[in-house]
């Protein structure tokens, strides 16, 4: 979105272009809308979280208009080899580029996460994105890995100054403040509908409340 407010901002210093006449103000107008792309997993399709996060944002007065990628199981280097999100990022201008890949909680997971997390944030940077972890969450049944996940989302994105959306965070102090697994679904793994709700929620606060 700051591209657009640089935009509104040449304008108002440039004579003339903050004229009263209608053919001025046409073709100065400004797109305000903020695009974000979304890659990811089931973790990311499962509700339809994307959709989640512009009813969200809307409620905010935020406009969006979001893309996804996501395929079942994958990892961000299974996106980057497919090489598909590379040219969604070079072909089209988006704001925020949010990513998940699987709890992350063991050290393949977590040099998986850092080394993907490097190249794409080189590639986002390149095209005037920001960057995003979306932080998950591990299964129910191994609820003691948990400090993992959040410690290897954590460093992945402060490595790159990346923006961290610390889902498994909120859900995580929500279990161990309620004793409840609401927020997850009936495979004790993927998230049930209140869980992509507090998913979104979180993920337009980090985004936009900075």
């Amino acid at each position: 979105m700051m591209r657009y407010i640089s935009i509104l901002l040449l304008f108002a210093l440039v004579p003339g272009c903050t004229s009263s006449n209608p053919a001025v103000r046409a073709e100065t107008s400004i797109d305000l809308t903020v695009h974000i792309l979304f890659i990811g997993n089931s973790l990311t399709y499962a509700n339809d979280l994307p959709d989640l996060v512009k009813q969200q944002a809307r409620e905010k007065g935020i406009s969006i208009e979001t893309r996804m990628i996501a395929m079942p199981n994958y990892a961000l280097i299974d996106h980057l080899a497919d090489g598909i999100l590379q040219e969604e990022i070079r072909n089209h201008p988006y704001d925020f580029v949010v990513v998940q890949q699987g709890p992350s909680s063991q050290a393949e997971g977590r040099d998986m996460l850092i080394e993907a997390g490097d190249i794409l944030s080189r590639l986002c940077h390149a095209h005037h994105a920001r960057l995003a972890f979306f932080m998950v969450w591990p299964s129910r049944s191994y609820q003691h890995t948990f400090a993992d996940v959040i410690e290897n989302y954590t460093e992945a994105a402060f490595r790159v100054n990346a923006i961290l959306c610390p889902v498994g965070q909120v859900w995580k102090n929500h279990i161990d403040t309620t004793g409840e697994w609401d927020y997850y679904g009936p495979d004790g793994f993927h998230p049930s509908p209140e869980g992509s709700r507090v998913a979104a929620q979180v993920i337009v606060e980090s985004l936009f409340d900075q």
